[in-house]
């Protein structure tokens, strides 16, 4: 039986991730900076808490790290902790760094200290690309406008480098937005799809957003999480976007939800400067083929089907 490490467990794509694992008969362990703190809701929504081995880490503190991945000796890493909000990102710069980069390079570097013959995934973002100039792909260039994506930019390269220069079976994929009904509200996609209801029942009045022109690609957690174990069951690892091709703006997305739930987005939608970012992407596009053509797999969940899904897992 195969054994897999998930840091950062507790969260939307490790709770989903432990899922898919387990069904594919894998004994699943996962980290936490403080077992006892932390609620692990994700894993209980899924009534998985009872089949999974959690474990304590500091993901910054090396010795903290090793002492888990030695004791474990994992076939597998997926190192999914770490500062995932962009927007938080600005307001928290240190810990965005040092959770993502530090966490990483801890992960990679114990791997190679303990010479594990063990696969690492690393998951980056589409943020990583800035600023879309026509359709993104695997040898676009970097541009990153956020502490989170400079932090995700990071760990890419180190990733990178730890492959190219050691021999580790590692690669990162470059995740497009993705959604599930393990998202709080803390996320736009959660926040406007239960605004809208509130408001339908007559419990809210509107929904305040920052700039709805952005353009984003959303696609379906459950789903990703699967390309994502598909990456590391490969003879050779390689860096590959997880995307739906399919980009529209927020407010599309806006007007798709609220005429769900029979409402005029235009009535109910004021745009507050304050939830504006300092700096914020306006169109990310990105291009799924060369997963295609490497894994013969693809999302088959457009942006459309997400808000269809997320809409009928809370009525």
């Amino acid at each position: 039986m195969k054994k897999a490490l998930i840091i950062g467990i507790s969260g939307q794509d490790g709770s989903l991730l432990a899922k898919h694992l387990l069904e594919n008969n894998y004994k699943v362990y996962g980290t936490s900076r403080d077992y006892e703190l932390t609620s692990f809701n994700g894993l209980k929504k899924l009534n998985l808490f009872d089949k999974v081995i959690v474990r304590s880490m500091v993901l910054n503190d090396f010795r903290s790290v090793l002492k888990v991945i030695n004791d474990i000796k994992p076939n597998e890493i997926y190192n999914l902790a770490g500062q995932t909000s962009v927007g938080y990102s600005f307001l928290q710069p240190v810990e965005t760094i040092e959770s993502i980069i530090s966490g990483c390079l801890n992960v990679l570097e114990s791997v190679k200290f303990l010479n594990l013959d063990c696969k690492i995934f690393n998951p980056c973002s589409s943020e990583c690309y800035g600023e879309s100039i026509g359709v993104s792909n695997e040898l676009t260039p970097f541009n990153p406008l956020s502490p989170y994506a400079v932090a995700k930019t990071s760990s890419y390269w180190l990733t990178s480098n730890y492959r190219n220069t050691y021999g580790i079976y590692t690669c990162s994929a470059i995740l497009s937005n993705h959604e599930s009904f393990l998202r709080s509200e803390r996320f736009v996609t959660m926040k406007i799809i239960n605004s809208a209801k509130r408001i339908s029942e007559g419990n809210q009045k509107n929904l305040e957003l920052g700039d709805v022109s952005i353009i984003r690609d959303w696609g379906c957690a459950e789903e990703y999480v699967k390309g994502i174990h598909l990456m590391l069951q490969q003879e050779k690892p390689e860096d590959l976007i997880i995307s739906t091709n399919t980009s529209i703006s927020l407010e599309e997305f806006v007007d798709y939800t609220f005429k769900k739930y029979n409402l005029d987005y235009k009535k109910h939608l004021i745009i507050n400067e304050s939830l504006k970012r300092p700096t914020d992407i306006k169109v990310s596009t990105l291009s799924n083929d060369k997963l295609l053509d490497k894994l013969k797999w693809k999302p088959k969940n457009n942006v459309y089907d997400v808000i269809d899904k997320l809409i009928d897992n809370i009525n």
